[in-house]
């Protein structure tokens, strides 16, 4: 009987990358579903990019993940964007066919699919806090799911009104940015609200939205991009509160089911990586 020596290879460039578990849910996945196929975790500063991106199509590697910080830096190096991801204008999946890489956006699907198991999008109010990567996916995709409003709140005016304005442009949501003051007020008509930013991203997990927290009011569904803690200092505010809250780690499953069929073809069992998730931090989403 022959054995494959050569696994497949697939992975994550971000930083920091040690907080990221993503790469306890794809082996997980890989090995139960028996695919020949490792997710290596990679520590790539952003003056490393370019290598670890010519590294990858060297060794042949089926695509990989960008976090923060290279979501929109990764654009550079890629040869075509897939619909959602162009309009976007941020990648954090890219499939490697045969040294043509092709950027993908997953972070807004993931986010959206999560959502839904609590509260349809359409016809609502969303607030993001942020206009990262994360940030335009989810505000995209929230306009592409039916909402009816979308509202950038950011400390950089420049890039929270560009994302305004490509929500106005591009979809049929109104797009509005906010500027993030000191103890800011959430709007009372919003009912979708979003932390798209990594403040209390662990080792930071002590750190919280600058956000009044008294304005938390019970219709709200409060949602947290951080998956690590699940249970942020933000989230742990609006449930006190009475919002309904959604932490990261259903937007974390929902985006490495889609990357594991991007890769390899495979539909990968959401069940093993949501058991992962409840051994690693003990909350099933």
């Amino acid at each position: 009987m022959s054995t494959n020596f050569l696994a497949d290879l697939t992975g994550s460039f971000a930083t920091s990358a040690a907080q990221n578990p993503t790469v306890q849910l794809m082996e997980a996945a890989y090995q139960h579903d028996h695919v020949n196929c490792r997710y290596i975790n990679c520590e790539v500063p952003p003056g490393n990019l370019a290598d670890a991106v010519r590294g990858a199509v060297g060794m042949g590697w089926l695509g990989f993940n960008c976090s923060i910080p290279h979501k929109v830096a990764i654009l550079e190096f890629l040869d075509e964007l897939a619909p959602s991801a162009a309009i976007i204008g941020a990648v954090n999946t890219v499939i490697n066919d045969n040294g043509r890489l092709t950027g993908e956006n997953t972070d807004g699907q993931g986010f959206l699919k999560s959502l839904r198991e609590v509260t349809d999008p359409a016809g609502q109010e969303v607030v993001i806090f942020g206009a990262g990567g994360a940030a335009r996916a989810i505000a995209v995709e929230s306009a592409l799911g039916g909402a009816r409003s979308v509202t950038i709140v950011n400390r950089t005016p420049a890039k929270g009104e560009e994302l305004a304005a490509l929500i106005e442009e591009r979809t049929p949501a109104t797009g509005a940015y906010l500027p993030w003051s000191a103890g800011f007020p959430l709007p009372p008509t919003a009912s979708i609200i979003v932390n798209a930013t990594s403040i209390g991203f662990h080792p930071n997990a002590d750190a919280t939205l600058d956000v009044d927290v008294k304005t938390f009011l019970p219709h709200m569904v409060v949602a947290d991009v951080v998956a690590n803690p699940p249970q942020t200092r933000w989230l742990t505010a609006a449930a006190g509160a009475g919002c309904t809250t959604l932490t990261g780690l259903g937007m974390l499953v929902n985006q490495a089911l889609i990357n594991g069929k991007l890769w390899t073809g495979i539909d990968l069992s959401a069940d093993v990586m949501r058991r992962e998730l409840e051994q690693l931090f003990g909350v099933a989403r």
